[in-house]
C-alpha cells in the first residue's frame, strides 16, 4: 500500500510540474543603485536600467539614459541577444541609432521625442519607484512608476508598467509581459502617427535579417521585412543562428492592447518594434487607399493600456508553435 501509495503522489508531482517531472526555474531580483538585477534560475537574465551608473560608462561617450532599459538580455543558456552598443563595444555591431538601447518603450508625444533621444537631459522617462518585486519558482513581477518629463522638465505622462519575468519547464525560454498604462497628466496628450515607436528591441548583429542570418515571420504568415513592415499582425518573430545553433525573439500583441492588432516597424537591420500608434505613417507608406491618422490622444486624467509579451527562446519554433504561444497568452 505505502509504495502504490508513494507511486500516485510522485504521479501526482509530475502532472502538476506538466509531466516532465522538472519544475519552472525560480526568478529573483537583485536591486543595485542603479538598476534591478533580474536572475533566472542562478543566472542573469536582464537588468532594469533606471539610471545611470558613473563607475561604468556607456561607449557613447555623449550618451545619456533617457528612459528606463532592459539590458543586457540573455538566452537561457547565456546568448546575448540584444546589441551591446551604446553600453558596451561588440567587435562587428553597427554603432548606429544609440537610442536603441536592449529593450526598451517609448514614442513621441505633443512633438517632444522620447523615441530618438539619447544625447540630451530633455524629454526623459524618469524613473520614480517600485510598486512590486516578488521573485517565485516560474515567474517573478516587477511593478514600477515613471514620469515622461517633456522638454521644459514638466512631467506630461504617467507610466505604470508591470513585467512579468517567466521561466519554463522546457528550460529553452524566457518570456516577458509588458502590461504598461500610460495616463496624461495635467494636458493632453498627442501621439502623432510616426513609424518610430513603440515596443522595441535592438538584437544582436548575428540576428538582424540584413547581414545577419535572422528572418521575420508573422502571425499573418509573412516573411522578411519587406513584406511584414508596417503591416498589421497578432505576433511577429525573428528568428536566426549562431554557432549552428538556433535563437529567435518573438513579440506578441495582447487583444487588450491600444489599436490591435498592433503594426510592426520590424527593420532588416536589428531594430525589431511593435508599434500600434503609427497607423498613418505605415499606410501612406503602403499606399493604403484612405490612410487615416489615428493620432491617438488621452485628455487629462485618461489612460491606455499596452500589453505585450516577448518570447527570448531557444530552437526553432514553428508558426503553428508561436500560435498556440499567442493563444496561451490571450487565453
Amino acid at each position: 500500500m505505502k509504495s502504490r501509495y508513494a507511486l500516485a503522489t510522485l504521479t501526482l508531482i509530475c502532472t502538476l510540474l506538466g509531466g516532465t517531472g522538472r519544475a519552472a526555474s525560480k526568478v529573483e531580483f537583485k536591486p543595485e543603485k542603479n538598476k534591478i538585477d533580474v536572475f533566472i534560475g542562478g543566472k542573469l537574465f536582464t537588468s532594469y536600467l533606471y539610471a545611470e551608473d558613473p563607475s561604468q560608462p556607456m561607449v557613447r561617450k555623449d550618451c545619456v539614459l533617457a528612459k528606463p532599459v532592459l539590458f543586457p538580455v540573455h538566452t537561457p543558456s547565456g546568448e546575448m541577444i540584444c546589441r551591446g552598443y551604446p553600453f558596451i563595444s561588440i567587435e562587428g555591431e553597427n554603432q548606429d541609432h544609440p537610442h536603441h538601447m536592449g529593450i526598451y518603450f517609448t514614442i513621441d508625444i505633443n512633438k517632444h521625442h522620447f523615441w530618438g533621444n539619447s544625447t540630451q537631459p530633455l524629454p526623459k522617462i524618469r524613473h520614480l519607484r517600485v510598486f512590486q518585486m516578488k521573485g517565485d519558482a516560474g515567474q517573478g513581477t516587477l511593478t514600477t512608476e515613471s514620469h515622461w518629463l517633456g522638454n521644459d522638465g514638466n512631467p506630461m505622462l504617467l507610466e505604470q508598467r508591470e513585467m512579468i519575468f517567466r521561466s519554463y519547464e522546457s528550460k529553452d525560454q524566457y518570456a516577458i509581459d509588458f502590461n504598461i498604462t500610460l495616463k496624461a497628466l495635467h494636458q493632453d496628450v498627442v501621439f502623432s502617427d510616426t513609424k518610430e515607436g513603440m515596443m522595441a528591441i535592438r538584437v544582436a548583429p548575428w540576428l538582424k535579417e540584413t547581414g545577419g542570418t535572422g528572418k521575420y515571420l508573422s502571425s499573418e504568415g509573412k516573411e522578411t521585412e519587406k513584406n511584414v513592415w508596417g503591416r498589421r499582425a497578432q505576433w511577429m518573430r525573428l528568428e536566426g543562428k549562431k554557432d549552428n545553433k538556433i535563437y529567435g525573439v518573438a513579440i506578441l500583441n495582447h487583444p487588450d492592447s491600444v489599436n490591435y492588432p498592433t503594426f510592426w516597424h520590424a527593420r532588416g537591420y536589428g531594430c525589431f518594434t511593435a508599434n500600434p500608434l503609427g497607423q498613418g505613417a505605415f499606410e501612406k507608406a503602403h499606399k493604403v487607399p484612405n490612410a487615416k491618422d489615428l493620432n491617438f490622444t488621452l485628455r487629462p486624467g485618461q489612460g491606455a493600456i499596452f500589453k505585450h509579451r516577448m518570447l527570448i527562446y531557444e530552437g526553432l519554433r514553428s508558426k503553428e508553435q508561436l500560435e498556440k504561444e499567442f493563444q496561451e497568452y490571450t487565453k
